[in-house]
């Protein structure tokens, strides 16, 4: 580049033949004496090496010889002053390139260096090259760094040392020499060039704003070369940027790339993915000129939970949609993964159904951790603690515990936690995976917000958790088409430990995922979710082994539709473990749930294994709205019970009370008992009888009584003792045996035949 080519600049000063007014003997600015008719200058027409040149004698200390034209100073343009000087007579002095900087006409810019290296004559006749190169930026080889501020400037040389000599001075001549520097062709503006230093220490960030503004005004890129450019104040570039060099900033600054705006940029930015990755995540939260933040496909190495808050820095809540896509995360093992674990005493009261109070160690006790200990529920967290009350707050109230006794607090340690946020909604996880490696959980969701998302991500081998919301960050939360592998397949099922999903909050969608041996693929606490086309597995290699639910329900009118999953080698389990009295009392009890068109498939279990369990934690509830229909079960080397069944370890259902519960069109193979709600059921009245004992037991779902009649159909004649015809309509009578399972079909004569009764566990709605 050379300015004086491409705008036609002129750098280079008039000769001295043309008259000594514009030389002045001061520092060249307006008005400043100049060298014409000064006694002690002379033009010399022809000198034998020279030809036309100046002659001066020096009788002052300092003799100064300036140019009084303005000479632009321009970012990122290197000019060179050069003279040529030779000593005629008298003492030997020395010589020096100087100028004057200016910020104006008559505007002095102090504190920079304003002359050059100094030159000794040693001998009269020889002939000396003085040169010294001026700019804008701190470069090798450039010796006054005028910095931005100075805009032009005067500049000749300096004659130093004893009075007396004569010296001879050839024309001066200035040059712009940026190409030394830079390429002749170039699309880009350096940083150095408007003033950065990059030395660590000093704050460049005015320098990158000056840098960004020229590239964006005339369409270029920024260049950070080598260097460490410390940047203590927020810096936004509106052009692109390209990283030789590398920055450093407090915690509280932020670096927005807006035409940058990706991982690797970052990464070069910072010398560090991990670090690249913290810093850009808080632009993105800092910033609308994007929603999403690309990875390019880069990998991070990560040594430690990232506390996506801390990155952040200056928010605690965010409500605005931004996306996280395309990388993957790989954990690095080390002591930063390893949970927090405390054990502390604590007390409970139904009253607060959600709070431990008199709580011990509580400083100690993390925000996010997992609460266990007798009476306590899966999936329970702590959601605030104050330490100064002693008191914490819970995700879900306890169902079995009185008083004061110990828990245990674990705090899992999660590759992205936003658990430090207050409140976050609209975030996005798309096209991301997440390497865990047995080392680290997956991802900490909010305590507070809505509609998070993950779509099409990975999150392989958990150490104990792939998504945790240890509050109500999970409301609407989105899972679609992600896969979840456990780092547990070797295990049996009873040993494993990982859970891949859990919630608290309502309206959660998960569809077309793919969970791979954990203890539960998901624990749900809340209601209206819709969890369809996924696949979960969770078999092992024990023969007749034990198998664990993959999808647990908690709540009893869970409103909830599971429609069109693979359930393999594990049930679908139904509680209410979130309740402080989980007896029956005005809540709803069990309904509000559509389980349709799902395959089950199980091998190789225990005979009393069941693909549907309802689990009240309480007494006195019963069953009220339930579809389960179209779906088909099937049992591999062995043969199970049934496919539903009440697990009674706490109570059992209230039979009584059952209501518009739908079970047909199913498909069993491998299962010794059929079930179906209404069934029709055969019965053979092989002797004459005036009272008939139709036996619906077995049939009917989770043991529900024989309730009602819907229809009765005689198949044949129903003929008495001679063969005699019957023509009476016999009447029911229900809820009959001991069991309260069959029905009676009551004749007003002894009679014989076959008939078909449509029997019902429910009443209408």
């Amino acid at each position: 580049m050379n300015k004086a080519i491409t705008d036609g600049l002129t750098f280079m000063p008039p000769a001295f033949g043309n008259g000594l007014g514009t030389w002045s003997s001061e520092d060249g600015t307006p008005g400043s004496a100049t060298w014409n008719g000064s006694p002690d200058a002379a033009l010399v027409p022809a000198d034998q090496d020279f030809g036309g040149c100046l002659e001066l004698t020096k009788n002052t200390a300092v003799t100064k010889l300036r140019y009084m034209g303005d000479t632009p100073i321009l970012p990122g343009c290197y000019l060179r002053i050069r003279a040529r000087v030779k000593a005629m007579s008298g003492n030997l002095p020395s010589v020096r390139i100087a100028g004057w900087a200016g910020s104006g006409t008559t505007t002095h810019v102090a504190g920079v260096v304003e002359t050059g290296a100094s030159v000794a004559l040693t001998a009269y006749g020889k002939v000396e090259t003085i040169e010294a190169i001026v700019g804008t930026g701190n470069r090798g080889g450039v010796g006054m760094s005028w910095g931005t501020t100075a805009i032009l400037g005067h500049f000749g040389l300096d004659l130093t040392g004893a009075n007396g000599g004569v010296v001879r001075i050839d024309d001066i001549e200035i040059e712009d020499i940026t190409s030394a520097f830079l390429r002749n062709m170039m699309d880009w503006v350096d940083v150095r060039d408007y003033g950065a230093v990059g030395d660590g220490v000093a704050n460049d960030a005015v320098a990158f704003e000056a840098a960004d503004a020229a590239a964006a005004a005339s369409g270029r890129t920024v260049l950070v070369s080598t260097g460490t450019y410390f940047l203590d104040a927020d810096v936004q570039f509106e052009a692109p940027v390209r990283f030789e060099g590398l920055v450093t900033m407090p915690d509280n600054r932020r670096l927005s790339l807006t035409r940058s705006f990706d991982l690797p940029s970052y990464a070069a930015a910072f010398g560090d993915e991990e670090l690249g990755f913290k810093k850009a995540f808080q632009a993105l939260l800092n910033w609308a000129d994007h929603d999403s933040l690309d990875l390019r496909g880069r990998r991070i190495e990560v040594t430690q939970p990232i506390d996506m808050q801390a990155a952040v820095n200056n928010k605690t809540t965010f409500a605005t949609r931004r996306i996280i896509r395309n990388g993957q995360f790989n954990v690095v093992d080390g002591p930063a993964w390893a949970p927090t674990v405390v054990t502390s005493q604590a007390s409970y009261n139904q009253t607060s159904d959600t709070t431990l109070t008199a709580v011990a160690n509580i400083a100690n006790i993390p925000v996010g951790s997992l609460v266990e200990g007798a009476g306590v529920g899966r999936e329970v967290y702590v959601t605030s603690i104050n330490v100064g009350a002693a008191t914490l707050q819970l995700s879900q109230p306890l169902y079995g515990v009185a008083g004061t006794q110990t828990y245990t607090f674990t705090r899992f340690k999660y590759v992205l936690d936003f658990g430090g946020f207050a409140s976050l909604s609209k975030m996005t996880l798309a096209d991301m995976e997440l390497q865990c490696n047995g080392f680290a959980s997956g991802v900490m969701l909010p305590p507070a917000g809505s509609v998070f998302q993950f779509r099409d991500c990975d999150i392989t081998r958990p150490k104990n958790r792939a998504i945790t919301s240890s509050g109500r960050g999970c409301q609407g939360m989105l899972v679609d088409r992600c896969q979840f592998t456990s780092d547990e397949s070797a295990s049996r099922s009873q040993d494993r430990i990982s859970i891949a999903i859990n919630t608290n909050a309502n309206d959660v969608k998960l569809r077309d995922n793919r969970g791979v041996h954990f203890r539960h693929f998901a624990v749900l606490g809340g209601t209206g979710n819709i969890i369809s086309g996924n696949h979960w597995f969770q078999g092992d290699t024990e023969p007749v082994g034990l198998r664990l639910p993959g999808l647990v329900l908690v709540g009893t009118n869970v409103v909830s539709t599971i429609t069109g999953n693979y359930v393999d080698n594990s049930f679908i389990e139904w509680t209410n473990e979130y309740e402080s009295d989980p007896d029956f009392g005005n809540q709803f009890s069990f309904g509000g749930l559509t389980i349709t068109g799902n395959n089950f498939i199980a091998s190789d279990v225990a005979s009393w294994f069941s693909f549907i369990v309802l689990k009240p934690y309480g007494s006195g509830h019963t069953l009220q709205g339930f579809n389960m229909s179209g779906n088909a079960f099937r049992v591999f080397s062995t043969t199970i019970d049934r496919v539903e069944t009440v697990d009674t370890s706490f109570a059992p259902l209230n039979r009584y009370s059952m209501k518009n519960i739908t079970v047909e069109a199913n498909t069993f193979n491998g299962i010794s008992q059929v079930t179906a709600n209404p069934v029709t059921v055969q019965h053979d009245q092989a002797t004459e009888a005036t009272v008939w004992s139709v036996n619906a037991a077995g049939y009917l779902p989770f043991g529900g009584l024989a309730r009602n009649v819907e229809s009765i159909v005689t198949e044949g004649a129903v003929t008495g003792p001679l063969g005699e015809r019957r023509g009476d309509m016999p009447y029911v009578t229900v809820e009959q045996g001991g069991g309260g399972q069959k029905v009676d079909l009551n004749w007003e004569a002894a009679s014989k035949g076959t008939a078909h009764v449509r029997i019902r566990m429910d009443n209408p709605a």
